[in-house]
C-alpha cells in the first residue's frame, strides 16, 4: 500500500487498541475454558469476539464518559438524577446488547452465558485491559 495508509500504519499509530484485542482474546478464551456458561465453538470465533467485544466496549466507554461528564457539569439535582439513571441504563444495557450482538453475529457457535457471566465477563475484560495498559504504557 502507498501513501502511508493500511493496517501496518494503523497498528502503529493504534499500539494501545492492539493490546487490548490481545488481551481480550486471552481473557475470552481464559472464561471459554473455566466458565462453563461461556462457550466458542473455535479459535476464529473467539478471535471474531474478541474484535467484537473491543469494538463494542469501546462504544460503551465513551458513552459512559459522555454521561460521567454531564453529571458531573450537572447543577441541579435532576439534572444529575437524569444522569445518573442513564449512568445505570448504560451500564446495565450495555451487557444486553453485547449478548444481542454476539447472538446476532454468531448464532449458537458463540455464547456469553447470560447477564451474570457477561457482567463477569465485561469486567474481567476491562481490569485486565487497565493493569496492562498501566504495566505497558505508563
Amino acid at each position: 500500500m502507498t501513501g502511508g495508509r493500511g493496517p501496518a500504519t494503523w497498528v502503529r499509530a493504534h499500539p494501545a487498541d492492539v493490546v487490548d484485542f490481545f488481551v481480550y482474546v486471552v481473557v475470552l478464551n481464559l472464561a471459554v475454558e473455566y466458565l462453563p456458561a461461556v462457550i466458542s465453538e473455535g479459535f476464529t470465533l473467539s478471535l471474531l469476539t474478541a474484535a467484537l467485544l473491543k469494538g463494542a466496549l469501546e462504544v460503551v466507554i465513551r458513552l459512559k464518559g459522555a454521561i460521567v461528564k454531564r453529571l458531573r457539569s450537572a447543577e441541579t439535582r435532576a439534572g444529575k438524577t437524569v444522569a445518573a439513571v442513564a449512568l445505570w441504563v448504560v451500564a446495565a444495557g450495555s451487557k444486553l446488547v453485547v449478548l444481542w450482538v454476539v447472538d446476532l453475529a454468531f448464532g449458537g457457535r458463540v455464547s456469553l452465558g447470560g447477564f451474570v457471566p457477561v457482567t463477569l465477563l465485561v469486567l474481567a475484560l476491562l481490569a485486565s485491559r487497565s493493569a496492562v495498559r498501566r504495566l505497558l504504557f505508563a
